[in-house]
């Protein structure tokens, strides 16, 4: 599983080096916008004989995306560069970071962080190319991460899940022995 997993994932990543290194911040941007959900399926599908992981990667983007439309089209917030009214939140952000959260959650930190770093540059190039505000980009990430928390369960392994209820703190770990 490993192997697979970490070939899927390198191939991703050297697909993205000639978009990234050409310069074009927005374009990158968009590119690994749609790169790290086709990643986090392409594993599931590959690895998995069951299909759950396939189910748990759809609700968490579907549910994510949802939310993003559903705030979109109530919140009239104008886009930094002047190009529409439907800048909060963002949708790229959503999108990377329930990818990214889903990654974490079903394959674990080795997998989840190189995820989260790519939805961060993503949330970045929004940012940086006057698509939208840090606001928007943190609400995105924020929708996103939380879908994908509520929806995807570990593929095997430990699961940590923090925990915050009535003033109370902490963080549940669970596993299979």
């Amino acid at each position: 599983m490993l192997k697979k997993t970490s070939a899927i994932l390198t191939l991703t990543l050297s697909l993205m080096t000639p978009v990234v290194s050409a310069g074009n911040l927005e374009q990158s941007g968009d590119v690994l916008h749609l790169a790290l959900p086709l990643t986090a399926l392409s594993a599931t599908l590959l690895i998995e004989d069951d299909y759950q992981g396939m189910w748990q990667l759809a609700a968490t983007l579907a549910s994510s995306r949802v939310g993003v439309e559903a705030l979109k089209y109530t919140v009239d917030k104008d886009r930094p560069d002047g190009s529409g009214n439907d800048s909060f939140p963002s949708g790229h952000s959503a999108d990377s970071f329930a990818a990214a959260t889903f990654i974490y959650r079903r394959y674990g930190w080795e997998y989840g962080v190189p995820a989260y770093v790519a939805s961060s540059y993503v949330a970045y190039s929004r940012v940086a190319s006057d698509k939208h505000e840090t606001s928007d980009v943190l609400a995105g990430a924020a929708i996103g991460a939380l879908a994908g928390w509520y929806f995807t369960q570990p593929f095997k392994g430990v699961n940590i899940t923090p925990i915050a209820y009535n003033g109370t703190y902490g963080v549940y770990v669970s596993g299979q022995f």
